[in-house]
């Protein structure tokens, strides 16, 4: 199996093989080149994202700057919205849902290292996908850590570490996340805080 083989499939692998360093340089050179483009070149941005997830996606909008690991590992689905400095660790498969809405600064991990220290010397690591159901909204400075499902019309408040799955139609909020309210019992017009 290659390291790449091994990567996408949950296994412990080696982030430092050719394969990988030189996927992940395409990367950079891409989202560094969004980066530094004006706001006026939405045009050429949108075909640089398209470029670097391996999709084109209707109702994409992703305010740079924008940092991910390789961005194919990034599906992406209808009306989805990132705020400024969003950073997604794709080393497995981040998939995101339809009409979402990502605050500034919003962190999504799938990497994750070895708790035994010895083992994390060696520097494998290994990863868990991510999930963002649909209708989702993600608050300003939000970390989604590996393995995280998050579930349909769920808002995740703003500085929320969420470390367990969220169920459907919830508020979850704080570090470590947990539940606030069900989204049934809000007004309206309630903001999340």
């Amino acid at each position: 199996m290659t390291e790449k083989e091994k990567m996408l499939s949950g296994q412990m692998y080696n982030p430092n093989d050719k394969e990988l360093n030189t996927e992940r340089h395409i990367a950079r050179t891409i989202f560094q080149k969004i980066n530094s483009m004006d706001g006026d070149q939405k045009k050429e941005q949108n075909k640089l994202f398209a470029k670097l997830l391996g999709q084109s996606v209707k109702g994409l909008w992703i305010e740079p700057p924008f940092y991910c690991d390789y961005g194919y590992n990034i599906k992406v689905g209808k009306n989805v919205f990132m705020n400024f400095n969003c950073c997604i660790l794709d080393v497995m498969e981040v998939k995101i849902g339809n009409n979402i809405m990502i605050g500034p600064n919003v962190q999504i991990y799938t990497a994750t290292h070895p708790i035994d220290a010895k083992t994390r010397s060696s520097w494998l690591e290994f990863a868990k996908p991510v999930n963002i159901g649909n209708d989702v909204w993600i608050g300003g400075g939000a970390i989604i850590c590996p393995g995280v499902t998050i579930g349909n019309g769920a808002v995740i408040g703003a500085g929320t570490v969420v470390t367990k799955n969220v169920p459907d139609n919830v508020v979850f909020a704080g570090n470590p996340a947990k539940f606030i309210k069900n989204i049934d019992n809000l007004d309206k017009n309630e903001e999340i805080n």
